[in-house]
């Protein structure tokens, strides 16, 4: 006799409720929740219900509802600027888990034997992270809400992203959920002996990476100041806000800094045409003793001559403008941008998204601070949702940068779990590449975190208007992330390539063999018993 819960999972609807549910649960584990260990159970509800699928399409759709519920869960605070354009993406994103929907059903459904029992926990791993490596294309919305980000503030995780970057991190905790599944779903005691060896085998990497990964070797401070000017609104919000992120600025006088960092779109007129602006940033520069990297989003013109809106990091001396900018190079999808406008212009109509497209930066750029002493410091600025992505943290260190900085807003969400999501990525790029990192806001959370990935100092949340000053640890040498890359997605493709010519293999085996044209001959004991007529 089938259980309620059996029953209820027999009707589609229900079953495709249980699945959109299933696949939220693990938004708990980053923050605001924060509940980092959950991260480590929370997707064995939703592999559970898909191994249970009674075929691989219904395993497949299993898949699909459930990363939807994924997507919601971890973007729901978009809701207010895209409105039911929310629901239409994560339905088109929420494709990508359909394969891995599958992919689970088909080496952990029914009772596997130890082999296979052991061999999902790589492969489901695998499968997990290609989704998240489709999905972290710009274009596809970035890469937010990876499951290794949600272990921002565990020290071993941080190290293990010092090795294979976020990616590594995400492998370990869908193998410790797949594990999990095995021990808890196979009856067999074989296949629960290999779930349980491949949770002792997931904590001995841990163990392993803790003790062989280098730490970052310790090379000077570096004193940096964050100016957080809080919430402004009003008509003239623009030029109270670079108001009160003047007097903000004034305060920091006399304590021998190094760099003060403005969040970003913190000055709203190209500085080129308003020589006014360019020069009370000079006067504050000369009164703090340092530069001043603020962020102009404003129409202006590039080094290429093309003309347009960009997010631009501006560096500012005693002398004015130094000549030192970037150029955002990733726009967020309908927030700076929408794609194929033509065809979706309509979302502007139905929420906040952008009415014309904001211009993209074409390299990347590391700034140095002049003078003698520490002066010299190299730094690499990013902007805003940039700093989701691992390749451009890793570009900058590799170009030199001492320091990573990101200039943020995040003004749009206040209220939501978007800004200490931000900010905990910081975390995540400073320990995949051995330096520190700044996270600078208009509105919060302002956060500093050290080369190991450990925060420096207090946050500055988004309650509050105020200034952070921060000892900055900087670091040398080379991580492996920062040397070798993305080689934990290059691994779990390898380990699905094997897969598909173990199966391919295996298949070809049970192949039956040729019909024969004409019948076999016959034997003399079958002649005598069946004489032919």
């Amino acid at each position: 006799m089938r259980s309620p819960v059996g029953r209820s999972l027999a009707s589609p609807w229900w079953r495709g409720a249980a699945a959109v549910v299933a696949g939220s649960l693990p938004a708990l584990a980053f923050p605001e929740p924060s509940l980092w260990w959950f991260a480590y159970v929370a997707l064995v509800p939703w592999m559970l219900l898909v191994r249970s699928a009674p075929t691989g399409s219904r395993a497949a759709l299993d898949g699909w509802l459930g990363g939807i519920g994924f997507m919601i869960a971890v973007h729901h605070w978009l809701a207010p600027s895209l409105h039911v354009f929310l629901a239409v993406l994560a339905a088109l994103l929420g494709l990508l888990w359909a394969p891995w929907g599958w992919l689970v059903r088909s080496v952990l459904g029914g009772t596997p034997s130890p082999g296979r029992a052991a061999a999902a926990v790589a492969v489901v791993p695998s499968g997990w992270l290609v989704v998240e490596l489709v999905r972290s294309w710009q274009g596809l919305g970035g890469p937010w809400g990876l499951l290794g980000a949600s272990q921002w503030e565990v020290a071993p995780a941080l190290r293990l992203a010092s090795v294979g970057g976020v990616w590594l991190v995400s492998l370990l905790v869908v193998a410790v959920n797949t594990a999990l599944t095995v021990l808890i779903s196979v009856p067999r005691i074989r296949p629960r002996l290999a779930g349980a060896v491949s949770l002792v085998l997931c904590a001995l990497t841990v163990i392993s990476v803790w003790t062989w990964a280098p730490e970052p070797e310790r090379s000077g401070t570096a004193r940096i100041a964050v100016v957080q000017p809080g919430v402004v609104e009003g008509a003239d919000a623009r030029e109270r806000r670079f108001a009160r992120g003047e007097a903000l600025t004034r305060t920091l006088a006399g304590q021998d800094l190094d760099l003060v960092v403005w969040g970003e779109s913190s000055v709203s007129a190209d500085l080129a045409t308003r020589p006014d602006l360019a020069a009370r940033l000079a006067v504050l520069s000369r009164a703090v003793g340092a530069e001043i990297l603020v962020n102009v989003d404003a129409r202006s013109t590039d080094a290429a001559g093309r003309a347009g809106i960009f997010k631009r990091a501006v560096l500012v001396g005693p002398n004015g403008p130094t000549g030192d900018t970037y150029d955002k190079m990733r726009l967020v999808p309908f927030g700076e941008y929408i794609p194929a406008r033509a065809a979706l212009g309509w979302a502007t109509s139905v929420g906040r998204a952008a009415g014309e497209d904001r211009e993209h930066g074409t390299r990347q750029v590391v700034m140095v601070l002049p003078g003698e002493g520490r002066g010299g410091l190299r730094f690499g600025p990013l902007v805003c949702f940039e700093s989701a992505f691992p390749d451009m943290s890793r570009r900058l260190v590799r170009d030199g940068a001492q320091l990573l900085v990101a200039q943020s807003s995040t003004s749009t969400f206040q209220g939501s779990w978007a800004p200490e999501q931000h900010a905990s990525l910081a975390a995540l790029r400073a320990a995949e590449t051995g330096r520190p990192m700044a996270h600078a806001t208009l509105t919060g959370t302002s956060a500093v975190f050290g080369p190991d990935g450990e925060r420096v100092g207090a946050r500055i949340g988004t309650d509050r208007s105020a200034t952070g000053v921060f000892d900055v640890p900087l670091a040398r040498g080379t991580t492996a992330y920062t040397e070798f890359g993305d080689w934990a997605v290059h691994a779990a493709l390898a380990v699905l390539a094997a897969l598909c010519a173990a199966d391919g293999a295996r298949s070809f085996r049970r192949r039956p063999g040729p019909v024969p044209l004409v019948p076999p001959a016959r034997t003399a004991h079958e002649s005598a018993a069946h004489p032919v007529r």
